[in-house]
């Protein structure tokens, strides 16, 4: 969920469950909260559990200690008198409570209206109202106090709708999905970027060629120093140059993490946008490892350049005409096809939470669980590194 700034304002954490595991995921839920871990996951920010209303903790006090930690409510949760007198208490001392209103209209809605009396905040379906609709309700919530996040915003025209209503967050696919524009216009920042890609895709270069595309470039230089020898990869000496760390990790390697470093250097875009691709890179990477007719460096490219179009505001089409990438990668870019696309095609299902079939099992779930929280630690570091006050 993203401010009317496009700054983080909250995660939602949806829980996989299978059936009849309730209550180990409950045990699970418990676990991660009390270790710390959900909290490392979210980096401190506020995040807010999407349960099944019979998973809720009867014991609350798991949440209270957890003051950046809030909880999803469907409307069916008010023809519980039990659990409506807990949430009761937990709205009392604090706890976050979001109702999931979706496009019910809470005036003539005897569930929202009990709910309306404990919420917080409440989240409209953008998807199934009417723009019309969607300003008279979160003109009625506004007035009644609650704070309106609106969801399922999967487009720019309904973002920019949604700037023009009293809403305090917005929440869907469009920040991933790129602006249409008529002419492609690059910022000198943007179009020092894509030539700097160039130069690293056409070259081919060795480790003193790598050095010496970027020698000029002392800030992405000293990021990039400074994220090879930061503490999350324990070299066991320090690197003192683009040419030792080429030489160390593979010219292949470090020309992936120029254009990591670059990229993040487009600070006109929400961070979470370059968080995605940054994930998205990293997944790649990680799953083509397993795979030995796929190369987890190319991979990589494939993931960090997937929200490229986004992130420079221009159709990847156009890029690519500058990039000048190999061919199993621009159709990975364009079409989705060929094994990288295959691929790419997982990681975003996985990311929009619509793994189904073969690619939903318990053991491939714990597989993309794991590699999904390797990769938010790797955009997390590199992201510390990027924005090194003392690069600036």
């Amino acid at each position: 969920m993203l401010d009317r700034e496009r700054n983080l304002f909250a995660y939602e954490i949806v829980f996989h469950c299978e059936p009849g595991d309730e209550q180990n995921l409950l045990r699970s839920v418990l676990s991660t909260i009390t270790d710390g871990a959900l909290t490392r996951l979210v980096r401190g920010n506020r995040a807010f559990l999407n349960l099944p209303a019979e998973l809720l903790p009867e014991d609350s006090d798991v949440l209270l200690h957890q003051p950046r930690l809030g909880v999803v409510l469907q409307p069916s949760v008010a023809d519980d008198p039990a659990l409506m007198k807990r949430l009761q208490q937990m709205a009392e001392r604090g706890c976050q409570l979001l109702l999931e209103a979706g496009d019910i209209d809470p005036e003539n809605s005897r569930q929202l209206q009990a709910l309306l009396q404990i919420v917080q905040l409440a989240r409209l379906d953008a998807s199934r109202l009417t723009p019309e609709a969607l300003k008279e309700r979160t003109d009625y919530l506004f007035a009644r106090g609650i704070r309106v996040v609106v969801g399922q915003v999967n487009d720019h025209p309904t973002y920019e709708r949604c700037l023009e209503l009293q809403v305090q967050a917005v929440q869907g696919r469009f920040l991933l999905i790129p602006q249409p524009v008529a002419v492609p216009v690059l910022t000198a920042n943007r179009m020092s970027i894509l030539r700097l890609m160039g130069a690293l895709q056409e070259k081919n270069p060795g480790p003193v060629e790598l050095g010496n595309i970027i020698r000029d470039d002392a800030v992405l230089s000293y990021k990039l120093l400074s994220c090879v020898n930061s503490a999350y990869f324990a070299l066991p000496r320090q690197l003192k140059s683009v040419q030792q760390a080429a030489i160390f990790f593979g010219v292949t390697r470090m020309r992936n993490w120029i254009e990591t470093m670059s990229m993040c250097s487009m600070d006109d875009h929400p961070p979470e946008l370059l968080r995605a691709a940054l994930i998205r890179a990293h997944m790649c990477e990680k799953f083509a490892a397993g795979n030995s007719a796929i190369s987890p460096e190319t991979a990589f490219t494939v993931g960090l350049f997937s929200l490229l179009d986004t992130l420079m505001c221009a159709p990847m089409d156009f890029l690519l005409s500058h990039l000048r990438l190999v061919p199993e990668v621009s159709e990975a870019l364009t079409d989705r096809s060929g094994p990288y696309g295959a691929l790419l095609k997982q990681i975003i299902a996985w990311e929009a939470g619509e793994m189904t079939g073969g690619m939903a099992t318990p053991q491939r779930i714990m597989s993309m669980a794991s590699i999904y929280l390797g990769a938010t630690q790797w955009a997390d570091q590199v992201f510390a590194s990027a924005n090194d006050k003392q690069a600036a």
